[in-house]
């Protein structure tokens, strides 16, 4: 659950489940479906939600990669979804979050 959030969290729960059920339902017709989810970033969309500088923050000191997704990073991920290299890659959702999302907890450091 994110702080916040409200209706964006269950909207993207919504995606993902969609995102399974239609990789299934057109797998058999060759047509691949996935989705990209970035964790948090600077953008105007990003700085709508209450508290994103404190969780852009928070996710940049405690990803396992120490950063947050990029524009770049996201965008590189979709032309990997786009192109032959994704041949056999359906249902699945990318997170595109410096790890993220494998969290169950802040950094040692960051307690």
């Amino acid at each position: 659950m994110t702080p916040f959030y409200n209706v964006m969290g269950v909207a993207k729960a919504a995606l993902e489940s969609s995102v399974r059920y239609l990789a299934n339902d057109l797998g058999p017709e060759g047509i691949r479906v996935n989705a990209v989810s970035p964790g948090p970033m600077k953008t105007l969309a990003g700085a709508a939600i209450g508290g994103a500088r404190k969780t852009f923050k928070h996710t940049d000191a405690n990803a396992p990669m120490r950063s947050n997704a990029t524009l770049e990073a996201v965008g590189g991920t979709a032309l990997y979804l786009c192109s032959d290299a994704a041949a056999c890659t359906t249902g699945e959702i990318i997170h595109v979050d410096g790890g993220y999302h494998v969290l169950g907890m802040p950094q040692s450091e960051n307690l």
